[in-house]
């Protein structure tokens, strides 16, 4: 929320140095190994895991030295099991370990697959799973203008808040006048999916002025499992016409 620190460490998420539990459903990737036979339908539906969701990574080129790289061990005929590239919830996660379906379950390094982290500098050395501590801006709040206030908000300046932002010999320039110090004009809002590891949020774009936000959910009127067809289980009847979890 607006005025708020936001830091993730070891994908926990932490406001103003306070834990911020998980949601019930958040989902975070997994390589699963299994015991040397493909998972089965069944066994991925008991988990959740859609059909566009069970990334078998021995089907790609160059399979074998990527699962060496992430620590998948060969077995003495130098071959690999199967091994899978999935998001889990804690609960499919807690199942998982205790099915006895697989060798190895080790969550995905954000060092390989976290992607472009915001605000792109090297003066910020985040990752997906470690990210901040950040100030989320504030309407009436000021900052000052050096080298890493630019970096983190010169977007919200000059798009989002249209200003003419320069520097020049040394020297920040707002609208063409000398600057040290900024006020915002907006409140901003930091965003996170619940699928953490597949979510281009806040973490890959930035912030979010509020007047980029055009609605609120109130009711989920329709909810289909997309892996079905509409009489054979597709409709999911125990989400319909719930309220979102208004956190």
């Amino acid at each position: 929320m607006p005025g708020d620190s936001l830091q993730i460490i070891d994908n926990e998420v932490y406001i103003d140095g306070s834990h911020l539990p998980l949601p019930k459903n958040a989902q975070f990737n997994y390589f699963v190994e299994t015991q040397g036979s493909l998972l089965t339908d069944r066994q991925f539906r008991s988990l959740d895991v859609s059909v566009e969701d069970r990334n078998l990574l021995n089907r790609y080129q160059d399979a074998n030295y990527f699962l060496e790289q992430v620590g998948i061990e060969k077995n003495t005929d130098n071959s690999f099991n199967p091994v899978y590239l999935v998001p889990l919830t804690k609960d499919a996660l807690q199942k998982l370990e205790k099915s006895g379906w697989t060798r190895s379950i080790r969550i995905e390094a954000d060092n390989i697959f976290g992607g472009d982290i915001y605000p792109y500098s090297d003066l910020f050395p985040w990752t997906r799973d470690n990210y901040g501590p950040v100030w989320i801006p504030r309407k009436g709040a000021s900052i000052q203008l050096d080298e890493k206030n630019l970096a983190l908000y010169s977007r919200c300046i000059g798009v989002y808040e249209g200003n003419s932002l320069q520097i020049k010999d040394n020297q920040v320039l707002i609208n063409g006048s000398p600057a040290t110090e900024y006020t915002f004009k907006y409140d901003y809002y930091f965003m996170m999916g619940d699928n953490r590891h597949n979510s281009q949020d806040s973490r890959s774009w930035g912030f979010v002025p509020e007047d980029h936000i055009v609605g609120k959910p109130i009711l989920i009127w329709l909810s289909t499992d997309k892996d079905r067809s509409l009489f054979n289980g597709g409709i999911r009847w125990n989400r319909i016409f719930r309220v979102p979890d208004s956190k």
